[in-house]
């Protein structure tokens, strides 16, 4: 007699991306695979101002954002820090169960993947994990907790919640979800947001650029759909959103351009206000390697040599 499938599997197919416990262990051992390790050994570290670049200094720290706006060659210090938590927040909202023929599942379940795989890294270095949301039906949110029974713990969350909700006008519970984990998330926290950032309120930029706070490392991951990246269409077009009530109707040749340069003018909205708060935004396509995926979010928070 065959189980049944978890409720997650009938509300929302994952494609390729199922089942999440296999392939995020699968992930994780990819990422490690070829000699790469983490930086993070012994205590936490927290970010303690730069200096100029002396011969000799471990390139690794160098500030690329310094390199790169000024030609100034500095190096980050850091000092020593006892929080070492990853804090993950996960955009449940119902655009993130968007698929394209082009992508192995919904966004959600990439997002999915890129948080269960992460988790499993970091309580493999010793690292505690908490999970978060904001949108979704059935979510349940993880506090702080480390070890094998977190990494179950946290799969299991991912694989129930169900992607709902409109959040394009609620901009309250975008804040709420922002202030449970800025509860947990101490000096010297990790923390990883993984959105499409579509359809989110006004202000959305200010709220979780605000996790970037009080000595904590914020990366956000936009996950888009390879046909939002490309938009691959043809012909006349009837476009409805899954948030909010908009629709569209278009020619895809005509429309292209201006949705590209919008879609670039966002990313660069988001990255400016990161930066701002020492944060960094990751594009993610949910038809990539995730292999490849996390390893882009870990060298975004300095985890890897």
């Amino acid at each position: 007699m065959t189980a049944p499938a978890p409720a997650l599997r009938r509300a929302l197919d994952w494609g390729k991306l199922a089942p999440l416990r296999l392939r995020a262990k699968t992930v994780a051992d990819g990422v490690y695979a070829g000699g790469h390790r983490s930086r993070r050994r012994g205590a936490g570290i927290e970010f303690g101002g730069q200096r100029s670049y002396v011969p000799g200094d471990d390139l690794r720290f160098i500030d690329r954002h310094a390199l790169l706006r000024h030609g100034t060659l500095l190096v980050r210090q850091f000092e020593t820090e006892t929080d070492r938590t990853l804090c993950l927040l996960v955009d449940a909202s119902l655009s993130m169960s968007y698929r394209s023929e082009q992508a192995p599942g919904p966004k959600y379940a990439y997002a999915a993947l890129m948080a269960a795989a992460l988790c499993k890294i970091a309580v493999a270095a010793g690292d505690r994990v908490s999970l978060d949301w904001f949108g979704g039906e059935r979510t349940v949110e993880l506090a702080t907790a480390g070890g094998r029974e977190a990494f179950e713990r946290v799969v299991g969350a991912l694989e129930t919640a169900q992607p709902s909700a409109d959040l394009k006008s609620d901009l309250a519970a975008l804040e709420r979800a922002v202030a449970r984990v800025e509860r947990r998330a101490g000096r010297g926290s990790t923390v990883i947001v993984l959105s499409d950032l579509l359809d989110l309120p006004e202000g959305a930029e200010v709220a979780l650029g605000s996790l970037g706070a009080r000595g904590k490392t914020l990366t956000v991951a936009r996950v888009l759909d390879p046909a939002e990246v490309s938009f691959p269409f043809t012909g006349p077009l009837h476009l409805r959103a899954l948030e909010g009530e908009a629709r569209v109707e278009t020619d895809a040749a005509a429309a292209r351009p201006e949705y590209l340069a919008a879609l670039e003018a966002q990313a660069s909205r988001w990255s400016t206000r990161l930066l701002s708060r020492g944060g960094s935004l990751v594009r993610l396509d949910s038809s990539e390697d995730p292999v490849k995926a996390v390893r882009k979010l870990l060298d975004s928070v300095g985890g890897l040599a």
